[in-house]
C-alpha cells in the first residue's frame, strides 16, 4: 500500500515538473522568435532534453532509448548555434548541418528502439525529396562539400520520418511524434528554399515550426512513458 501512494506521488511531483518545463519550452521559443536571442532559441531543445531526462531517471530500463531523444535535442542545440552564428562562412553552414544529421540520428534511434521502419513512407517520402534535391536545390548549390553535406542530411530526415511512422502502438503520442519530425523536415525545406533557391516569401514559419516541432516530440515523449 505505501508504494503504491509512493508511486502516485512521484508520478504527480514528475507531472508537476513536466507542467513547469514544458511552460518554460514555449516561454523560450516565443521569446526567441521575438529577440532572436540564441539563449532563448536553447531553450526550445533544451527543456525538452531536461523533461526526458526526468523521465529516463524514473525508467531505467528505457534509459538508451530515451538518451536517444536527448542527444537529439542536444545535438539540436549545436547545430542551432552553428546555423545562427556562421557570418556567411560555409564550414560553419555545413558543421550545422553534421550536427543536425547527428540529432536525427537521435530521433532515428529513438523510433527503432519503439517500432520499427515504414517502408512505404519511407521510399515515398525518399523519392519526393530526392527528385526535389536534384532538380530543384542542387542548381543553387556550388561547393561541393556543402552539396554532399545537404544530401546526407535530406536521406537521414527521410529515414528518420519513415522510422516515426513505424512507432508502436499507434495513437496520441506516436501521432505527435510524427508530427514532430515532419515539422522539423517542414521547417528545413522552407530553409533550403532560402538558401538555395533564393525564395523566403515563407520565411516567418521556419522557426515557428521548428520549436513546435521540438514541443510535440517533448509531449510525445512524455504521453508515452509518464504513466508507465
Amino acid at each position: 500500500m505505501c508504494l503504491i501512494v509512493k508511486d502516485k506521488v512521484m508520478k504527480s511531483n514528475s507531472n508537476l515538473i513536466f507542467g513547469a518545463l514544458l511552460t518554460a519550452q514555449l516561454v523560450f521559443a516565443g521569446m526567441a522568435l521575438v529577440t532572436e536571442n540564441f539563449f532563448f532559441k536553447s531553450g526550445s531543445a533544451g527543456f525538452g532534453a531536461l523533461a526526458v531526462l526526468l523521465l529516463a531517471l524514473r525508467h531505467r530500463e528505457q534509459r538508451a532509448a530515451l538518451g536517444f531523444v536527448i542527444a537529439a535535442f542536444v545535438f539540436s542545440i549545436g547545430g542551432d548555434y552553428f546555423l545562427s552564428n556562421r557570418g556567411g562562412e560555409l564550414m560553419m553552414f555545413v558543421y550545422g548541418i553534421g550536427l543536425f544529421f547527428i540529432a536525427h540520428i537521435g530521433y532515428l534511434g529513438y523510433a527503432l528502439a519503439n517500432g520499427k521502419f515504414s517502408y512505404p513512407v519511407t521510399l515515398g517520402v525518399s523519392a519526393v525529396y530526392l527528385v526535389f534535391f536534384f532538380f530543384a536545390l542542387s542548381p543553387g548549390i556550388s561547393e561541393t562539400v556543402l552539396l554532399w553535406a545537404a544530401l546526407a542530411y535530406l536521406i537521414v530526415s527521410c529515414i528518420s520520418m519513415g522510422a516515426a511512422w513505424g512507432i508502436r502502438p499507434k495513437g496520441g503520442p506516436r501521432n505527435a511524434y510524427v508530427m514532430g519530425i515532419g515539422l522539423i523536415l517542414f521547417s528545413d525545406t522552407l530553409i533550403a528554399f532560402r538558401e538555395f533557391m533564393a525564395y523566403s516569401d515563407w520565411d516567418f514559419l521556419i522557426l515557428p515550426t521548428y520549436y513546435l516541432a521540438h514541443i510535440l516530440v517533448t509531449v510525445s515523449v512524455w504521453q508515452r512513458w509518464a504513466k508507465a
